[in-house]
């Protein structure tokens, strides 16, 4: 079943956010197999993340490869991360990196 998944990083801001992304690509490990969605919001200084993985294992897995750079780029979490069984989901296939 998929998962919607809710991180509260504790005050992250953009140049953190996106040094974790660049350092996930070249490592090989952007996009993780499982994930359906990833979307980062909110303020530079504040910003949140929200994703829809295939099931929860897989989030859980790529939380292992995810954790070591998020302490590595002064991230921290102020909670768990929060689980939530998605009941329906519909995706059109976009990218802020593409200009959408």
């Amino acid at each position: 079943m998929a998962v919607l998944v809710r991180f509260t990083p504790r005050g992250i801001t953009a140049e953190q956010y996106d040094a974790v992304g660049r350092q996930l690509e070249e490592a090989g490990r952007w996009p993780p197999d499982g994930l359906l969605a990833h979307v980062g919001f909110g303020s530079d200084g504040d910003l949140h993340v929200s994703e829809v993985w295939e099931s929860r294992e897989q989030q859980e897995r790529f939380a292992e490869v995810l954790m070591p750079v998020l302490r590595e780029q002064g991230i921290e979490l102020e909670t768990e991360p929060q689980f939530l069984d998605v009941h329906g989901y519909l995706f059109r296939e976009a990218s802020s990196e593409s200009g959408d």
